[in-house]
């Protein structure tokens, strides 16, 4: 039998969690155990090669191979530019 990791694949929005436990092959992509997980069937909209992917909050391509424990995070867009929030909230106190 080949050896298995433990890891867990989450995405969160500001309605909706997703938090899901997967025990994977050794050697599975970020994309593969986001797709084992069932998030892509629970969020039908999500688009999975436009989405920014990550581990423990670091950015991670699909194709990076996972280790044991890992957390598989997908990230949703940025609904404003933080640089441009900033500067309004500067230029409004100003």
């Amino acid at each position: 039998m080949a050896e298995r990791i433990h890891i867990s694949v989450c995405y969160a929005t500001s309605t909706y969690e997703f938090l899901r436990e997967l025990s994977v092959p050794a050697g599975t992509t970020l994309e593969q155990a986001v797709r084992q997980s069932g998030l892509l069937e629970e969020v039908p909209g999500l688009d999975l090669a436009g989405a920014a992917t990550g581990i423990y909050a670091k950015k991670a391509p699909l194709a990076t191979p996972l280790r044991e424990h890992d957390r598989v995070e997908v990230y949703r867009p940025l609904q404003a530019d933080p640089k441009e929030t900033r500067r309004r909230r500067a230029e409004h106190k100003g």
